[in-house]
């Protein structure tokens, strides 16, 4: 895992976070967005677990929320969306970001997963 250089660090330690409420967090940020937001609790607990190294990205989280929501494989999903499965693994793990077609796609099927269905 990588470390942030004590000087980039955005706050004094990480004992700061052992106490902190997730839930209470997770539901002002999802009242700020105005939607629940997929991934939020789980990135929150790595935050209080110390796990601050890695970094996720909202596309990142709604793609693997959509692909979950689904219960398909990163190949089976890939294909539902003419997307090579490299492609999607690479948006996943965040090498690189999704095009805005593929976010918005993600985000109608979490909000209608039936629509996956009609993807072939």
């Amino acid at each position: 895992m990588k470390t942030i250089p004590e000087a980039e660090k955005p706050f004094s330690s990480l004992a700061e976070f052992a106490d902190m409420d997730v839930e209470a967090i997770a539901l002002a940020i999802e009242a700020d967005e105005g939607e629940p937001v997929p991934g939020i609790r789980e990135a929150l607990e790595e935050v209080k677990r110390g796990e601050i190294a890695r970094i996720t990205t909202p596309e990142q989280m709604l793609l693997r929320e959509a692909r979950k929501i689904t219960g398909l494989s990163q190949g089976e999903f890939a294909k539902r969306i003419d997307t090579p499965v490299a492609t999607l693994r690479g948006w996943e793990q965040g090498r690189f970001s999704p095009p805005g077609i593929a976010t918005v796609l993600a985000r109608l099927i979490t909000k209608h997963p039936d629509l996956a269905e009609d993807l072939h």
